[in-house]
């Protein structure tokens, strides 16, 4: 056993994978979701690393994700599939910057993507980032 040999048996699988390997996941993730939902994926995976380019994506309860510099997550999605929806939803966690008084919406059902949308989803990354 060389001396890389040691180290990896030392310290054991790599538990906190590289940027390169999480967006892989992310991609794979995406990849693996049924039409239209993986097109529409493919979007929204362009559309958040476009309007919030400080979050990393990464695999979140097997769903695409992207994540803060602390490493929590801001905001992920996922298909109709995921739990038998008849929607894609793209969700918000709590440390998402949306604050709008005393309630907002942290979560929105998607059956399309126009243009539309993809400006709205975009405005709300980049305000959710922060």
């Amino acid at each position: 056993m060389d001396n890389e040999d040691t180290k990896k048996a030392a310290t054991g699988p790599n538990l906190h994978p590289g940027k390169t390997d999480q967006e892989s996941a992310v991609l794979a993730a995406i990849a693996a979701m049924p039409e239209p939902y993986r097109a529409m994926g493919e979007q929204l995976h362009i559309i958040i690393k476009a309007s919030a380019p400080s979050l990393s994506p990464r695999t979140w309860y097997g769903m695409p994700a992207y994540a803060n510099r602390d490493g929590k997550v801001v905001c992920f999605f996922r298909g109709a599939d995921k739990f038998k929806e008849r929607y894609m939803t793209l969700g918000f966690n709590d440390v998402a910057n949306l604050d709008e008084g005393y309630m907002w919406p942290i979560a929105f059902a998607l059956t399309e993507l126009t243009a539309a949308e993809k400006a709205r989803i975009g405005a709300l990354v980049k305000k959710a980032e922060g």
